[in-house]
């Protein structure tokens, strides 16, 4: 997949207008334009070597990072956690 990343601003009047027509809908100055190229062989949101699950891409190993913890072991994780980000303070 190739992204492709233009300011609206910097765009040609007349490319601007094709851009518009295609798009149907006016752009502002202040917008980018973000487009996706991708390969249509390859279904979006998974890598063509990606492991299946009950025919769905399977999750990322990151994505298992309590695995093997305790739930007592994952509490004291979260904990030191937010109090790191300083997210436990109470609201005022």
């Amino acid at each position: 997949m190739e992204t492709v990343i233009r300011n609206v601003g910097e765009i040609d009047v007349h490319d601007r207008q094709s851009l518009e027509h295609v798009l149907g809908r006016s752009l502002s100055e202040n917008q980018q334009l973000v487009i996706n190229i991708v390969n249509l062989q390859v279904p979006v949101g998974t890598a063509p070597d990606s492991p299946k699950v009950n025919g769905t891409a399977a999750l990322p190993g990151w994505c298992n990072v309590y695995e093997g913890l305790s739930d007592d072991e994952i509490a004291t994780m979260e904990q030191t956690i937010l109090q790191r980000a300083d997210l436990s303070r109470p609201s005022e």
